[in-house]
């Protein structure tokens, strides 16, 4: 409990910080629901541009960050906690931090042993950050990985909330250290159903395996609903 309180402190504090040194632009997609911490499973962050993109926190409601702090699952690189600061402060965002590799390895496999009954599992499916030439750090396209996949797999319902974001290189460049206050960031938001999710994307894409299915249909959804 110690430990969830902490993380509420601290992820209430970037809600706090976020609404207080920018404005935030949002639009839903399909409506916005009454009360959407009700099982929501799955938070993904589409559109990977920078450390700062915790910020999207200003846009949860008090409720939604609760249960993140109690119930919260968070995939991090193993090259983001490496730097001091910056893994000490994810490591006191949820109630759960899993380091991972870039590998499908055991790291992978302890992300899914996280994922019980009340898990809430908050992951950037892309896996990687876009600098600011629209490329990853080797110069590589952005793609979605396949890790979300076996997420979704896990779970038996719920639903899952995509936060499209509109990109914060405007905020924070990837090496730049403070970011630019005052500015605006952009998010469409839309909730899914998962069971509903997962039946659509295999129906529509049948020459797919699942796992490909959902990469297409996100990189889809990331491409038309991303705000620029």
């Amino acid at each position: 409990m110690i430990k969830s309180l902490l993380a509420f402190l601290v992820i209430f504090k970037v809600h706090i910080l976020s609404r207080l040194f920018f404005h935030l632009e949002e639009e839903w997609i399909g409506g916005k629901p009454d009360n959407y911490a009700t099982d929501t499973r799955i938070v993904a962050l589409l559109n990977h541009t920078s450390l700062y993109e915790p910020l999207v926190a200003g846009y949860a409601p008090i409720n939604l960050l609760w249960k993140i702090a109690r119930h919260g699952v968070l995939p991090v690189a193993e090259k983001t906690m490496k730097r001091r600061r910056v893994g000490l402060f994810f490591s006191l965002l949820v109630r759960h931090v899993v380091v991972v590799t870039r590998q499908r390895d055991h790291t992978w496999d302890q992300v899914l042993n996280r994922i019980d009954s009340n898990a809430i599992v908050i992951i950037l499916p892309e896996g990687r950050m876009k600098r600011a030439d629209g490329l990853d750090s080797l110069g590589r396209p952005m793609t979605i990985r396949g890790g979300i996949a076996d997420i979704l797999e896990t779970l038996p319902g719920g639903r899952m909330l995509i936060a499209y974001m509109g990109g914060l290189h405007h905020i924070q460049v990837p090496g730049e250290l403070l970011p630019t206050p005052f500015k605006t960031i952009k998010c469409r938001l839309e909730m899914l159903d998962i069971t509903d999710y997962k039946a659509e994307v295999a129906a529509e894409h049948p020459e797919l395996d699942f796992t490909g299915a959902v990469i297409a249909d996100l990189t889809r959804r990331r491409d038309e609903y991303c705000p620029t």
